[in-house]
């Protein structure tokens, strides 16, 4: 296109791109085709021999047939499309109103023949059909040009565009496609179709080439095609091929964004503004887990369960799900108001909860106020107790032992022994890796509730013990954090690069603590399958580049060294203990060691006294002594060790 009359085209369709054609203005426009596009097919059909057929006695049946067509547009409505954003729906129902026409008149002519009806309307059969060719054709053409010619207008406009790989060349890859074309505020090329399927590779849709994803996705293809973002398209994809697909990009250097379910999708429609960036936690998620949830079932419906913790990460995701499960009462316990008043206009919104939202109970309370838990109890009753209340964060905890070893420790205390007073059926207590070999305040006081709670199982109440990793998007949590750090332009800042971590999505972590109470019969400590571990650097630079930024270049990675009582590698288990398998593959029993109550109520009663000590080396100290294997890393308290003598095994 000669470059001043592009110029000239782009300046008027920036001046009036915001208007539209008036619907009747392209239904007269589409009948001026009828009309002329029947003469031209007349003059086809005489094979341009028009002194032997003249025409002026073919203006009848072109009013005519223009009559019909008329009624058929109108019936059909296929002048309502915005002639930019022709679509596959807008040929669907331009072909319709055409053939309707043109299966009325065929059926008219050979009605008229029959009855042997003179009319000057009469017309040839072979005319009306290659009219309905033809008029198709000018019709659906017009609106291709028009279409083509905005998007080429509208590409000019813009020096900053993208070139896109979609992956994925089925039916939402394809509609995907289609939306960003139609979209005038899109910046994206569409360069090829990923697929893994060989038979649709080398293949053109709507013109653009099919190539087999191991071809796209690597550094020749990208470079040469200055490749610079990958649409996720497929809706049901494995997580383990989401992960890899998107693991091999950013290594590439694309941004990746994602198509969202398509009951997500605006009336039915994709808009170019939905497509999201892919989350950190997608590549960690792993297959969902299987349930036994006629088991799980058996143990909620109908009973009073009571969660502590119930604003919490992990305590509002058991209510939620403790809720599908028909309880007859949950009992909300936790002393965040806020965080409750949140969680309890989230169910009675959700449509999925809000059926039993009535059934939630919300008791703001204090876990450590004895006479408050007793009336709790008292009121309720609970069958089954999840007790997920607790303090978490490793570095505050080590500032602060005081706090850890009155919530952690006697806090859990309180709410154990209310479970055995009244008779409670099961309590599960939601324990940490952090507690294994602990190396700071912290996870010295969960592995010293894990042993309090272990030595009251020989009752009525089981007590059961679940323990596991970092949770993706609990509140603290390391990817929160980073993603905060990235959107406020950087640094993002880790404690070392060489430390590794465990992760499991909240969902999945609460799934297994329903199980695991469902199976435990009292005294058992279940672990859960982690999955691989994850280096938090590479974690970093994976959720620099989801961002479309360069690590180092863009965003910065700062380390600023371990954080009081952090270590480099989280443990499952303590060095003296062995897994047993249990029905579920994802649940494994710790072969544990057992505590004699007597000993464990002696130390407890000791601890109790040295709250009031106001030295808190006098109170790790006697952590240090309970949990023999707790030595504190890059801590205060490092000069205690090694003292301890522990407690004595039956």
């Amino acid at each position: 296109m000669n470059k001043k009359l592009k110029l000239i085209l782009i300046s008027v369709y920036n001046s009036y791109s915001h208007l539209f054609i008036p619907r009747w203005i392209v239904l007269l426009f589409d009948l001026t085709v009828i009309f002329f596009t029947f003469f031209i097919a007349f003059t086809i059909r005489a094979n341009f021999e028009l002194k032997e057929y003249p025409i002026e006695r073919e203006i009848p049946q072109a009013f005519f047939v223009m009559l019909v067509y008329f009624i058929s547009f109108v019936l059909y409505k296929s002048y309502s499309g915005i002639i930019r954003h022709t679509g596959l729906n807008d040929a669907y129902r331009i072909f319709q109103a055409t053939g309707s026409a043109f299966l009325f008149l065929l059926g008219y002519g050979i009605f008229i023949r029959l009855m042997k009806i003179e009319q000057p309307w009469t017309y040839s059969f072979a005319v009306i059909l290659i009219h309905f060719l033809l008029s198709y054709f000018v019709l659906m053409g017009f609106r291709i040009v028009v279409k083509t010619v905005v998007s080429q207008l509208i590409r000019s406009r813009s020096d900053q565009r993208q070139n896109v790989v979609i992956y994925g060349a089925g039916s939402a890859g394809i509609v995907t496609r289609n939306a960003l074309a139609s979209d005038p505020n899109t910046l994206f090329d569409i360069i090829a179709y990923a697929d893994d399927n060989t038979s649709k590779a080398n293949k053109l849709i709507e013109g653009v080439p099919v190539i087999l994803t191991e071809q796209v996705l690597n550094e020749d293809f990208v470079s040469k095609n200055e490749i610079g973002l990958l649409i996720i398209a497929i809706q049901k994809i494995s997580i383990a091929k989401r992960a890899e697909v998107v693991e091999k990009a950013i290594e590439l250097g694309l941004e990746v964004k994602i198509v969202p379910p398509i009951e997500n999708w605006i009336k039915g429609q994709l808009s170019s503004q939905q497509l999201r960036v892919v989350r950190i936690e997608e590549l960690l998620e792993r297959d969902p887990i299987k349930l036994d949830t006629k088991h799980v079932a058996g143990e909620l419906l109908g009973k009073v369960v009571m969660v502590t913790g119930a604003a919490g990460s992990i305590g509002s995701e058991i209510v939620r799900q403790v809720l599908q499960y028909n309880p007859d009462k949950i009992i909300l316990v936790d002393q965040a108001e806020s965080a409750l008043y949140d969680l309890m206009f989230e169910i009675n919104s959700s449509t999925k909860l809000r059926t039993v939202a009535n059934r939630a109970i919300v008791q703001i309370a204090n876990i450590n106020d004895h006479f408050r838990m007793k009336q709790i109890f008292e009121a309720y009753k609970p069958h089954m107790v999840y007790h997920a209340a607790a303090y978490k964060h490793v570095p505050l905890m080590e500032g602060n032992p005081y706090e850890a070893v009155l919530v952690n420790v006697f806090g859990t205390k309180i709410v154990a022994d209310l479970a055995l007073e009244y008779k409670v059926l099961k309590f599960v207590m939601i324990s940490t890796d952090k507690a294994v070999n602990p190396t700071n305040v912290m996870g010295a006081t969960k592995r010293m509730a894990e042993i309090y709670t272990q030595s009251l199982s020989s009752g009525m109440t089981q007590f059961i013990t679940t323990r596991f990793g970092n949770v993706l998007g609990s509140n603290g949590s390391v990817i929160p954090l980073f993603r905060k750090q990235i959107e406020n332009g950087g640094p993002v800042t880790l404690t070392h690069k060489d430390i590794i971590r465990y992760f499991m999505t909240i969902p999945e972590a609460c799934n297994l603590v329903l199980e695991a109470g469902s199976m435990g019969k009292g005294g058992e400590i279940f672990i859960f399958d982690m999955g691989k571990p994850v280096k938090i650097y590479d974690l970093a630079q994976k959720m620099i580049r989801l961002s479309g930024l360069v690590p180092e270049k863009d965003i910065k990675i700062i380390e600023t060294g371990l954080r009081p009582g952090e270590k480099l590698f989280e443990e499952l288990l303590l060095n003296q203990e062995t897994t047993l398998k249990t029905h579920h593959p994802k649940i494994m029993r710790a072969s544990v060691r057992s505590y004699e109550k007597t000993t464990v109520e002696k130390h407890i009663q000791t601890l109790f006294k040295l709250l009031s000590e106001n030295d808190v080396f006098l109170l790790v100290h006697k952590l240090k002594e309970i949990v023999p294997e707790y030595i504190s890393n890059n801590s205060v308290f490092s000069k205690l060790d090694p003292q301890s003598q522990g407690i004595e095994s039956e």
